[in-house]
């Protein structure tokens, strides 16, 4: 009996380290808590994000355990990339969001329009009767087709009523990157730079890749399974993060 108890307690053991070695070095599960990324990613959302595509800093593990400084086999992130990162004001939160401006990058709003460098980033009308949620608010919207320098398209939405149509001109320092959500008029990032601000590049933690499940939280709970018909989002699992 002794041996069987040892044997069950030992197998569990190594599930544990194979399972934090998984989560910390290729790939870690992550929940959608807030609209800030609407219409891409929706709250309640699950998915899957590459811990190997930065690199590695001691975000990348459980509870960031300070193992070693600075980033190893660092690969710099592209314009466009969805990121979890760990936001600059407390190293433990982790926020998802756009990257918009590299190291160098000069960004700025102005009358409504993002400029990056000095260039208008052009967005195509897509549609003029959509909405999006702030909070528990449903807000008419608009939403447009952006185009990046790099080629990089996706979808951002722009309340009708545009509550930050100009900024200060933000200037990313050296290490450091800007991110937006694209819910762009409810969305806390690096335009705060109280809060959020510019992000370190140790603060990285992964790039978003794909949904792999997805519930509408503000109909109920997953837990209601006798509703699972009008709760789960059939239409998301396995969606690819553009």
């Amino acid at each position: 009996m002794k041996k069987i108890i040892i044997e069950n307690i030992t197998t569990i053991i190594y599930a544990l380290i194979i399972a934090v070695f998984i989560r910390s070095l290729i790939i870690q599960p992550f929940y959608i808590p807030s609209s800030s990324m609407e219409p891409n990613l929706l709250v309640g959302d699950r998915l899957f994000v590459t811990k190997y595509s930065y690199g590695y800093s001691k975000h990348s593990f459980p509870f960031s355990p300070p193992l070693f400084n600075g980033r190893k086999l660092f690969s710099s992130p592209k314009v466009g990339d969805v990121v979890v990162f760990k936001t600059p004001s407390d190293n433990r939160t982790d926020y998802i969001k756009r990257l918009i401006g590299l190291p160098g990058d000069k960004i700025q709003f102005i009358d409504g329009s993002l400029f990056l460098n000095n260039s208008e980033i052009f967005k195509d009308i897509k549609s003029s009767k959509e909405f999006v949620y702030c909070g528990v608010n449903k807000i008419n919207s608009n939403y447009f087709t952006e185009n990046l320098p790099n080629g990089k398209k996706f979808t951002s939405a722009y309340f009708k009523e545009y509550t930050l149509q100009n900024t200060d001109l933000f200037e990313v320092p050296d290490d450091h990157y800007f991110f937006l959500g694209d819910n762009r008029d409810c969305s806390k990032d690096s335009r705060f730079l109280s809060s959020v601000g510019y992000v370190h590049k140790d603060n990285l933690v992964g790039k978003a890749q794909f949904i792999f499940f997805s519930s509408d939280s503000k109909k109920g709970s997953i837990f209601e399974f006798w509703r699972w018909s009008e709760l789960i989002r059939l239409d998301r699992f396995f969606k690819r993060i553009n």
